[in-house]
């Protein structure tokens, strides 16, 4: 646990114990429920400690989930050129802390309101309410978007822009179930598939062609 992380949650602690409390004198099993929630709730927003590979061209994954595509689009917000984008579907039982690909500065940072579709479905990168932010170190420019789903509703910030910050550190987070996209220069190599379970922050997802 992380009191930071612990504290994007605190109205919702705030609303269950009042529920928990005041189902009590109406039911017990009705207040079990919202014990059960509670709980949940407390594991959803865990943020456990990570350790990050000692690799200058690395990219790590921003999420924790599992690997949903791996194509090549034109990235609209930062660069305006064509990328390798890799997407990261988060589940509900995910860990949602977001964390940084690559050593670098942030140098862009932009909400975009949106709708709130599923975050499986292919049109959701361009619908969805997301965050897009941009890290550059001396070998790249990595751009990640945090993507809403149909459950997932408020995308946290933590870092803004001119923060410099180390490979794999925590720059923000997705309530509930959400996506999460990196978006690489072409001659970097992908090193994971569709379908491959990631863990953000720790597992490859690619490596920066050598300079």
């Amino acid at each position: 646990m992380r009191l930071q992380t612990l504290a994007e949650a605190r109205w919702i602690f705030v609303i269950l114990a009042v529920l928990i409390v005041g189902s009590w004198f109406v039911s017990p099993w009705l207040s079990l429920v919202f014990v059960i929630l509670a709980i949940y709730t407390l594991a959803f927003f865990r943020d456990p400690e990570r350790v990050s590979p000692n690799e200058d061209n690395a990219v790590l994954a921003a999420a924790d989930g599992t690997v949903t595509d791996i194509i090549e689009v034109d990235e609209p917000e930062v660069l305006k050129i064509k990328m390798r984008r890799v997407g990261i579907f988060l589940s509900i039982f995910n860990v949602h802390t977001n964390r940084t690909p690559v050593a670098g500065r942030v140098i862009y940072r932009e909400h975009r309101k949106g709708l709130c579709l599923d975050a499986r479905r292919a049109d959701c990168s361009e619908k969805n309410e997301s965050m897009t932010w941009a890290f550059q170190n001396s070998r790249a420019t990595i751009v990640v978007r945090q993507l809403t789903g149909a459950i997932a509703r408020r995308i946290v910030g933590w870092a803004k822009v001119g923060d410099e910050l180390a490979r794999g550190e925590r720059f923000g987070m997705i309530r509930f179930g959400s996506r999460t996209e990196v978006y690489l220069p072409l001659n970097a190599s992908v090193v994971v598939n569709v379908g491959d379970r990631v863990a953000g922050g720790s597992t490859v997802i690619a490596r920066l062609a050598d300079q």
